[in-house]
């Protein structure tokens, strides 16, 4: 069982799908690493992140057992990993390294922004989850803050609709919604509410496709 989570940055996505990999079972890829360790390395070794050969040759090199996700985070690290998605040769060396960890034996929930469209369109389940561009600011905003760093909630904003555009007006593999996916919108919901809710979503999914998970979906 494949299941497939997209949306905009800062809406939840990642929360919610390490939280249904745990009640599932299943392991779980936030694919928006492996952007940020392709723009960690070039940054480490002086590259720009508009060369697209090193980028390739970055992203090629990436093994998923040696991530620092705690290095990967950050705001600098968020925007730098936008600018490297953005490059179609990048997300073209990307696709089968994903592919081959949706295909672990029981399967694997993704996060991402193309993995309902692209990566495993096959998947059972799909969610989309969004929220409003000002939420999404303010909840990256108090995550920056509890990392320790300077926030300027206006900035946050202007970076949230530039990472939005970008994003959506990309040449390859564009966010958007896939089509048999299941759209949850966070804006007024806390982690809870929006993990029940999500929680809901996959039983639906499963039932209708005749699949039992070996654990009992239920908050925890």
């Amino acid at each position: 069982m494949i299941v497939a989570i997209d949306g905009p940055a800062a809406s939840g996505k990642g929360t919610l799908a390490r939280r249904l990999a745990q009640d599932l079972g299943l392991p779980h890829l936030d694919t928006g690493l492996l952007y940020r360790a392709t723009a960690r390395a070039l940054l480490d070794h002086g590259q720009n992140l508009s060369n697209v050969t090193a980028a390739v040759a970055a992203a090629r090199g990436l093994s998923l057992t040696d991530f620092d996700a705690m290095a990967l985070r950050g705001r600098e690290m968020g925007e730098a990993a936008s600018i490297v998605a953005a490059v179609p040769e990048v997300r073209a060396a990307l696709v089968d390294l994903q592919r081959e960890f949706a295909k672990r034996p029981g399967g694997a929930v993704l996060d991402g922004r193309d993995i309902g469209t692209v990566i495993c369109p096959e998947a059972q389940v799909k969610i989309f989850v969004t929220a409003s561009p000002e939420t999404r600011a303010s909840r990256r905003a108090l995550e920056l803050k509890a990392q320790g760093e300077a926030v300027d909630y206006a900035e946050i904003l202007e970076d949230i609709r530039r990472r939005d555009a970008r994003d959506a007006n990309r040449a390859t593999a564009p966010l958007r919604t896939a089509e048999d996916a299941v759209v949850l919108d966070t804006t007024k919901l806390d982690i809870e509410a929006a993990y029940k809710a999500a929680l809901g979503i996959v039983e639906k999914r499963l039932i209708e496709a005749g699949i039992s998970s070996s654990r009992s979906l239920r908050p925890m």
